[in-house]
């Protein structure tokens, strides 16, 4: 049997059509994994790195800027989907572009930053190698790439532990949700090649668990340009 004919389109078209539904989804803080464990796990991250500036790549509404304010001086956000860059800008908490992952691999918007972030962000394929051909070029010296993703050994569920699309799934988000998104699974020694692959070493990897299962909620990379090391938490 054929592989489905998923493919990074059908990612950001489940985002336009969701859009407001996921705002306030993330706004009235309806997802359980999120309120007690990642959210604060991403901010945790970056201030860790005491940055001065931070892209926020596929920012969505913009939460993780909003939740930074005060201890990041320059925040910017971008992200492909125009009504989320809308309610993001209304919000505040930093400047706002519509931008794809693919415009930042081109050089749009000539960021340097010390921090790029990526919190729950990387669900296509293309688009994800798109990101990671761009970072490089926008750290600073000593900046640093930090994503939060679904950690592969919990999200994997019963099927193989092999890289491909997976259909996708609102279940548990309610009726406003509509045309859930494929995502592209990947192993753990995947994702590890893709930041070697594109001369980042990942220095810390984290992986935060829910209170009530014990188990890995997400899985957070922190890598730096050639950076030696590798540490476990």
């Amino acid at each position: 049997m054929s592989a489905p004919p998923y493919s990074d389109l059908q990612v950001v078209a489940s985002w336009h059509d969701n859009a407001l539904a996921w705002t306030d989804a993330v706004r009235a803080q309806q997802i359980e994994s999120r309120r007690l464990v990642t959210d604060a796990a991403i901010v945790d991250a970056v201030v860790g790195r005491a940055p001065q500036s931070l892209l926020d790549a596929g920012c969505g509404e913009g939460w993780l800027m909003r939740a930074l304010s005060g201890r990041v001086p320059r925040c910017i956000g971008t992200d492909v989907v125009p009504a989320l860059v809308e309610r993001a800008a209304e919000a505040g908490g930093g400047d706002v572009h519509l931008a794809s992952y693919e415009d930042l691999a081109a050089g749009a918007l000539g960021l340097k930053v010390d921090v790029v972030a990526c919190n729950f962000a990387l669900i296509g394929d293309d688009s994800t190698r798109a990101l990671f051909r761009a970072v490089p070029r926008l750290l600073t010296a000593g900046g640093a790439f930090i994503v939060q993703t679904l950690h592969p050994l919990t999200a994997c569920g019963d099927q193989p532990y092999v890289d491909g699309w997976r259909a996708g799934s609102w279940s548990g988000f309610g009726p406003a949700f509509r045309n859930p998104a494929p995502w592209y699974f990947r192993t753990l020694s995947s994702w590890l090649a893709l930041f070697q692959r594109h001369g980042l070493a990942v220095r810390e990897l984290r992986e935060p668990r829910h209170p009530a299962t014990g188990k890995p909620a997400s899985v957070i990379f922190i890598a730096e340009a050639d950076a030696p090391n590798l540490t476990h938490t």
